[in-house]
């Protein structure tokens, strides 16, 4: 019972990264692709598979479902949120755990990234468009 507290404790406080449409659109490709890439990797290699399946997987799909200029950090997040909710779901509930692991962690890394490659594109974007033009007049 407190395992599933705490992994229902868990996704609540990953899933407040799902909240806007583009964000969800991007969680919902790494979730989905870090879960099938556990399965996958599961039946081909075992729990390493499993893992190194489910990183690949919420990498890819994360950086499907992303914007432009966002898929890297997106990838990255999907990848690594993945690879380390299966590695966690599968020592707590076996191969079903580490699916569901990896689908959460996916998503939940895919979001992040998202989230902070936004933060990242509001550099000294208006610069140029913000020169003002002194002209003299001169009266003669």
């Amino acid at each position: 019972m407190r395992k599933s507290l705490s992994a229902l404790a868990l996704s609540i406080l990953a899933s407040q990264y799902v909240v806007a449409g583009e964000t969800t659109n991007t969680a919902v490709g790494g979730g989905i692709g870090g879960a099938v890439g556990s399965v996958v990797g599961q039946a081909v290699g075992g729990s390493t598979g499993a893992a190194i399946g489910a990183g690949l997987g919420g990498a890819a799909g994360g950086a499907v479902s992303a914007k432009d200029g966002k898929k890297t950090e997106a990838a990255i997040g999907g990848g690594l949120g993945a690879a380390g909710g299966q590695v966690i779901g599968n020592s707590v509930g076996g191969s079903t755990g580490g699916a569901i692991g990896a689908g959460l962690g996916g998503a939940a890394g895919s979001a992040i990234g998202n989230n902070l490659a936004d933060d990242d594109d509001h550099h000294d974007n208006h610069k140029a468009s913000h020169k003002h033009k002194h002209k003299h007049k001169h009266n003669d």
